[in-house]
């Protein structure tokens, strides 16, 4: 019914955009949750409107991703229609309904995409939609202190020495930077870098390999959480 979270043409993605997913339907979160974390982005799920009213309030993000058939959806998109309007919001709206919501909500052509959707579309808007909210963002790289990515060159440097990292340690590192103080699972990690989940000992030598890359000529920043997963950050700042 939807594009799979496995499609592999040069999808649109993100560079840590924290996104809040308010779908109902579990399958479809799981779907939309999975690809939206694998592209770059820090997701967020909620089942009603409710849930997404107080994660709104409590919380900043960047894009809201708002399926139209989630219950109590009235205080969203009417008396609390300027709550959920701060960030851009992509709409998962029926092809049936769209006479009505059209006008109702004032969408424009980029603020929704039809179910059942396409992946690829999904991310293509959520792109769209975030590019007036990036003027601030570098383009071409994320960075930690003394420690840079460069996308458009693949390229990672600490104190502006080449790290020469392979391609799984890349997507690693990047990884942890758009997540920096934030524990990832060996699970989250392994969907990440690979599409699935390799085993323990494959994401422990990964990690153990990025580390004495990283490490080697500055202070300790790829840390573990015993029992939990891997983290990215100086020890005294982590929140």
């Amino acid at each position: 019914m939807y594009g799979s979270a496995t499609e592999k043409p040069s999808l649109a993605r993100g560079a840590g955009q924290r996104v809040l997913l308010a779908v109902e339907d579990p399958e479809v979160a799981e779907l939309l949750s999975t690809t939206l974390e694998l592209a770059g982005y820090r997701i967020d799920t909620v089942g009603t409107g409710t849930e997404a009213l107080a994660r709104l309030g409590a919380h900043r993000f960047d894009l809201v991703v708002l399926d139209l058939t989630l219950p109590d959806l009235e205080r969203l998109t009417r008396g609390q229609r300027g709550v959920i309007q701060r960030p851009p919001v992509l709409f998962l709206a029926a092809c049936d309904a769209l006479g009505r919501l059209l006008p109702e909500l004032g969408l424009g052509e980029k603020d929704y995409v039809t179910k059942p959707f396409r992946i690829a579309e999904v991310l293509a808007r959520a792109q769209v939609l975030l590019r007036g909210t990036n003027t601030g963002r570098r383009e071409s790289g994320l960075g930690y202190g003394d420690l840079a990515l460069d996308d458009s060159a693949c390229q990672a440097l600490r104190a502006g020495q080449a790290l020469h990292l392979t391609p799984a340690e890349y997507r690693l590192l990047r990884y942890l930077l758009v997540n920096a103080h934030k524990v990832l699972s060996k699970e989250q990690i392994g969907r990440y870098v690979w599409g699935d989940f390799h085993g323990d000992n494959a994401i422990e030598q990964l990690v153990s390999r990025l580390r004495r890359k990283v490490d080697r000529e500055g202070p300790a920043l790829i840390h573990t959480r015993r029992g939990f997963g891997y983290w990215l950050g100086r020890s005294a700042e982590r929140e």
